[in-house]
């Protein structure tokens, strides 16, 4: 039997841990690419970041990009190799996406929830929302997901064309509100029938 000190914690060597690598991101002219390196891999399979394009390259939004570099499981470099830090990323991104700051606060809420998001450009939305548990691929999103500023107008025509493009892609149209505080707000629209 070994003497333990109870001040000291002490980790058999068989249980230590080699720290782990994060992969490498490369932000240029706009888009997020990472190789098809395992651990740039490993983020797709586990969590359903980015997605896999035809030459095995993982492309990333700028939202899961960021998400991944504040969480630290991602370096992210610019074309010159220089390594970006979450400041520098927050400018470059908002000159490419003007409302960045509220799109990204609902993501991150959204992720820290425990949901998968993923862009919703081709249903002409900003977000697809899948509920806990699923992947995309596996089954089909539930929300479709509009991130807005609180002080933002929208008029009833934006708000039916919304809820329509939701309805007719078999989705729930959410709204998340992002108050001044960044605090954010959900609200779900559905069809009913009286």
């Amino acid at each position: 039997m070994e003497k333990i000190d109870p001040g000291v914690a002490t980790v058999p060597e068989e249980k230590q841990t080699k720290k782990k690598v994060v992969p490498t991101l490369m932000f240029v002219k706009g888009t997020v690419v990472a190789s098809d390196t395992e651990e740039a891999l490993d983020l797709y399979a586990t969590g359903r970041f980015g997605y896999l394009a035809e030459d095995n390259s993982l492309h990333f939004s700028l939202n899961e990009a960021l998400f991944l570099l504040e969480k630290g499981r991602a370096t992210v470099l610019d074309g010159r190799r220089q390594v970006l830090d979450k400041q520098i990323f927050i400018k470059r991104a908002e000159r490419i996406e003007p409302n960045f700051f509220v799109r990204y606060a609902v993501y991150r809420d959204m992720r820290g929830r425990g949901y998968i998001v993923k862009t919703a450009l081709k249903f002409g939305g900003d977000f697809r929302v899948y509920d806990r548990g699923v992947k995309p691929g596996d089954d089909h999103a539930r929300w479709i997901l509009y991130p807005v500023s609180e002080g933002s107008v929208l008029t009833w025509h934006e708000f039916a064309a919304k809820n329509r493009v939701a309805h007719s892609t078999k989705k729930r149209l959410l709204i998340g509100v992002v108050d001044d505080e960044g605090d954010i707000s959900y609200w779900e629209i559905r069809w009913i029938r009286p």
